[in-house]
């Protein structure tokens, strides 16, 4: 269930204007705002999995669970908020603050975070 994909990715942050103008990998990034629920390999596992309501999803299988295809814009969709899922919270107060929402700095972090996650894509 890709509606699911992004759970809470990262953990509870308060919804605050962040410089990230410095990450320069998707990695980092997904470690700061996606491994304390998705896990450091994205396997759904990370430490707060075992506190949420809903089964965290395993990211590393996004693209088999539509059929070979990597979904990346929809996951642009649902990292800068344009796609609401509960447990990441609203759009004006996602659970990774305003991170990704600022234009200016958003549409390059969400390339990097989106490439990291198609790079840890199974068969």
């Amino acid at each position: 269930m890709l509606g699911a994909a992004l759970l809470a990715c990262a953990g509870v942050r308060a919804a605050q204007a962040q410089d990230l103008s410095g990450y320069q990998s998707g990695e980092t990034l997904y470690r700061v705002h996606c491994a304390s629920c998705h896990g450091l390999d994205g396997h759904g596992d990370g430490p707060v999995a075992a506190s949420l309501k809903v089964e965290v999803p395993d990211l590393t299988r996004l693209a088999r669970r539509q059929g070979g295809r990597f979904p990346a814009e929809q996951l642009r969709r649902i990292i800068d908020g344009r796609t609401t899922l509960p447990p990441h919270g609203t759009r004006t107060m996602p659970v990774w603050g305003q991170a990704f929402s600022s234009e200016q700095q958003a549409n390059r972090l969400i390339d990097l975070l989106v490439q990291y996650l198609q790079s840890m894509q199974t068969q």
